[in-house]
């Protein structure tokens, strides 16, 4: 059991996050169950367990690196690890929220701890939290975190930590009982706000950090609601009737801060929810979009965006909460522009980042959150065979009905998600998208990175590889004339329609001359372009 301390110290952030993570595993499936602002996904209680998690998960790496050591982190730096954690694996709105939270928390501790500190950094966490969203709303966790700070400042001189924190606890409950009369659409269901309660629990777990016992009263839906106060009006994304915004885009950006001011504007101007936190050249940017590809193009206008998370929301909603749609796909791809079509097109993606492929707890995340009772997988990568059986077997365990594809290309995950027809039965839908994408081949360029053997000879560093399903075929020079050998290659075996999807540096001159060449001699051939975005191949050839 902890000790009771007067100041935050490394073992105590420890502590916290552990007790966090505990008293969020317990209470997820409640959370999500009252999660209905500002939108109704059911997912609030997920996406806050998570993103504790990478923060514990980042204070562990700290704590490791001094093993060898005869000295513990300092303060400074187990908190400014939680804060980056949580940054980097902030998930939904909520996620995010908690995520600046805790920064701003970190940002006044790493200065010195102790009572007085800790009511600065409650106040500070609050207060930047609103900065962080565009349109601060009353009755979620931002009042919440609030009224914690308030009730903190309201601690007699003199009082220790425990008492500070116990206080901000104290008020975060009162506050949180509170929200259904703050906020309609919470009066309407009869609940408190999920964000809120999921930031009790971890206001609690630092009252037991602190002072070495739990708060004597766990936290309890009231029997009834408090009065609403306020008109429907004041939350137009959860009852806006067509249920608002389509797509929900998440992504890490590097970058500065007068380029990410100007990406506030540009994406408040395309949806709602818009939470932007971070600092110091990485923030987390997270909004409600019906043009999912707008929202991360915007990204790549302000700087570098990564770990690029796009959801679809369920289109059912019973009571304003939506239910299980029947099925689904979730689509790995290589770059972010296909994150956006594939997104149109109704699918849940994740992002395969050069050199960092995803690990199966991504793909078992995205089948949560495409909330479906069937999924349909497309790894779109042969190497990831194994990493998505693994997820499939997972999701099935968890009562989710899970077909993998064993595409082994983007391209191939593109054809197949064009066939998709969430109409028909399962079992039809699965075959008629696998032969969709077994009937197309797949290539792509690549620059050789040293001299070495290939199937089509020797090449130099610099060279152009032209890749036909996986095998080195083409060697060349410049990409313009390795591109139209390969489909020349491809060709020669017919083909209906050629598929290109061009990299970030690669000009539109590539797809029109490769165009003008597949008219010139292959008449009946039809051409499709797609940008891919930031990927790892200038040039990805589907040929069907």
């Amino acid at each position: 059991m902890p000790q009771t301390a007067d100041d935050l110290d490394a073992v105590a952030v420890r502590t916290w996050c552990s007790l966090a993570l505990d008293a969020l595993g317990r209470e997820r499936e409640a959370i999500d169950a009252i999660n209905v602002y500002p939108v109704a996904d059911g997912d609030t209680g997920t996406n806050l367990y998570l993103t504790v998690e990478s923060a514990a998960a980042a204070v562990e790496a700290v704590f490791a690196a001094h093993e060898t050591g005869a000295s513990l982190p300092s303060t400074a730096d187990a908190v400014r690890a939680m804060a980056h954690g949580a940054l980097i694996g902030a998930r939904g709105n909520s996620g995010t929220i908690l995520a600046q939270l805790l920064r701003g928390m970190a940002g006044v501790l790493a200065e010195g701890t102790g009572a007085d500190r800790l009511r600065l950094a409650l106040t500070t966490a609050a207060a930047s939290a609103r900065e962080a969203v565009a349109h601060p709303v009353e009755g979620t966790v931002l009042t919440v975190a609030t009224e914690a700070a308030a009730a903190a400042g309201r601690v007699a001189e003199g009082a220790g930590a425990p008492a500070v924190v116990r206080a901000a606890y104290e008020g975060a409950r009162t506050a949180l009982e509170a929200t259904p009369g703050q906020l309609a659409v919470l009066g309407r269901a009869g609940v408190v706000d999920a964000g809120g309660r999921g930031l009790v629990a971890v206001l609690g777990a630092l009252v037991e950090a602190v002072s070495g016992r739990a708060p004597e009263r766990a936290y309890e839906t009231p029997a009834a609601p408090a009065p609403l106060l306020t008109a429907a009006g004041d939350c137009p994304a959860a009852d806006d009737p067509e249920g608002g915004p389509a797509f929900e885009v998440i992504y890490l950006l590097e970058a500065g801060d007068e380029a990410v001011e100007r990406l506030r504007t540009r994406l408040d101007g395309l949806g709602d929810s818009l939470v932007v936190v971070g600092g110091d050249g990485l923030w987390n940017v997270h909004v409600h979009v019906d043009d999912a590809g707008a929202a991360v193009e915007a990204g790549v206008e302000a700087g570098r965006p990564y770990r690029i998370r796009i959801t679809h929301f369920a289109a059912d909603r019973v009571h304003g909460r939506p239910g299980p749609v029947q099925r689904a796909v979730v689509v790995v791809v290589p770059g972010d522009g296909l994150a956006g079509l594939c997104a149109e097109a109704g699918a849940t993606t994740v992002l395969a980042r050069p050199g960092e492929p995803p690990a199966s707890g991504e793909l078992v995340d995205a089948i949560r959150r495409a909330h479906a009772r069937e999924v349909v997988l497309l790894p779109n990568d042969g190497d990831l065979r194994h990493t998505a059986a693994a997820a499939a077997e997972q999701a099935r365990a968890e009562g989710i009905r899970v077909s993998l594809i064993p595409t082994r290309a983007a391209v191939q995950g593109i054809a197949a998600l064009a066939v998709h027809e969430p109409d028909r039965s399962f079992d039809e839908d699965v075959v008629a998208m696998t032969a969709a994408a077994g009937a197309t081949r797949y290539a792509e360029l690549a620059v050789a990175e040293r001299q070495s053997w290939t199937m089509a000879g020797i090449c130099q560093a610099g060279d152009i590889l032209g890749l036909i399903d996986g095998d080195v075929a083409v060697i060349g020079e410049d990409v313009p004339e390795t591109a139209r050998k390969v489909l020349d290659r491809m060709l020669a075996a017919g083909g209906e329609l050629v598929t290109l999807v061009l990299g970030e540096d690669v000009p539109d001159t590539l797809a029109e001359r490769l165009e003008e060449h597949v008219r010139e001699r292959y008449l009946a051939v039809d051409t499709v372009v797609y940008r891919g975005g930031h990927q790892c191949a200038p040039l990805l050839i589907g040929v069907e």
